[in-house]
């Protein structure tokens, strides 16, 4: 019988060939069984194999994938880098049951049976300080329900969404554009050995591979892949985050959206995936609703975690504050008290983690 180790050779060889694509592979491993008997076959079986080109055939039977697949392998293990195959019983069932899942994928970290409960965020690289407050309530209040938070680690909403999995002590999984050797963004190197402690990072691309343009879309398919449903938080009309949208309805999830101001642009992309029938959602509650699942006891029905013992001026002055940023001159006129007063109070307010102050004395809503 022929060991994990082997088969892994394989699989890796029998890919690493050129003109052999997933398509390719699957098509070959369904008509000869396995990758080990397609490596293993004549150059006359293999003419007989339906849709496989001349140069291909050649190539199966004249590329050193051997050295090739064994050099990936030592990279892996001196990395500390898991390789799972689609036929290996730890890899992501949820994933598995896509129609294009990737072949094998390298993992950084611990893939876990209760990450089939995921929930994928994604969004802008650019997103406004309203966008950065909501990915991070969502993630930290369905994470602390106990779903796995999914994203790819970009800048922006990806970053925060991971972020706020984190701080509420959850489990969230990173899917990169490049291979797992590559931090891309490179400010994320911090964040990305966190998540691979309390997590997993992941990919489906060989060591080295860079983070050119053409990886992502393909990346967004195994996001949504991974997830029962997947959030858009913050897009514009061409934003790479409508392409993990459409994916998550090719591969019948659910997909959910976070309105956004009619006049930003960052909230076209989102808007319009409501028009077309996406979950209109407001809080984690809602998500949670969205996909059958009990909320946590540890929110609020809003879906937010509960308030802490507030005085009369403080529960008066916080909601005159929003997640958008107001000066401090706004807030003395809606809220009519003294400017010694309201000082006094929105320090108390950020002391206790309700209220932040943004450089010129503007303030936004927290927690």
């Amino acid at each position: 019988m022929q060991n994990k180790s082997d088969s892994l050779l394989s699989w890796i060889g029998l890919s690493s060939i050129p003109g052999v694509g997933r398509v390719t592979f699957r098509r070959l491993v369904k008509q000869c069984g396995s990758p080990e008997r397609v490596l293993a076959a004549s150059t006359d079986e293999l003419e007989h194999f339906a849709g496989l080109s001349r140069k291909a055939i050649s190539m199966i039977g004249s590329f050193a994938w051997r050295e090739s697949a064994a050099r990936e392998l030592a990279r892996a293990a001196d990395s500390g880098v898991k390789i799972i195959t689609t036929d290996d019983p730890a890899y992501p069932q949820s994933l598995r049951d896509t129609p294009d899942p990737p072949l094998y994928l390298y993992v950084k970290g611990v893939l876990q049976p209760g990450d089939g409960s995921a929930v994928a965020i994604v969004g802008t690289r650019n997103p406004s300080h309203y966008g950065r407050t909501v990915t991070q309530r969502f993630a930290g209040d369905i994470a602390a329900a106990g779903f796995t938070i999914v994203s790819g680690m970009a800048r922006g909403i990806d970053t925060e969404a991971h972020r706020g999995a984190l701080a509420a002590r959850g489990r969230t999984i990173a899917v990169l554009g490049c291979g797992i050797d590559v931090v891309y963004p490179p400010e994320n190197r911090d964040l990305m050995a966190q998540i691979a402690r309390s997590g997993a990072v992941v990919t489906e691309n060989p060591f080295g591979t860079q983070p050119e343009a053409g990886y992502f879309p393909a990346r967004n398919r195994i996001i949504s892949g991974l997830s029962r449903g997947t959030v858009i938080i913050e897009a514009s009309e061409d934003s790479g985050s409508l392409i993990t949208a459409q994916y998550t309805l090719e591969q019948k999830r659910t997909l959910f959206a976070v309105p956004g101001n009619i006049g930003a642009a960052m909230s076209k992309g989102t808007n319009k995936l409501i028009k077309q029938g996406a979950i209109l959602v407001e809080n984690a509650g809602d998500v949670l609703a969205g996909l059958g699942a009990r909320r946590s006891g540890t929110q609020t029905a809003a879906g937010r975690r509960p308030l802490p013992p507030m005085t009369h001026e403080e529960a008066a002055i916080l909601q005159f504050i929003t997640s958008e940023p107001k000066h401090i001159d706004v807030l003395l006129n809606e809220s009519r008290i003294p400017a010694g007063t309201l000082s006094g109070v929105l320090v108390n307010l950020e002391l206790k983690g309700l209220a932040k102050q943004l450089p010129g004395k503007y303030f936004v809503r927290e927690g």
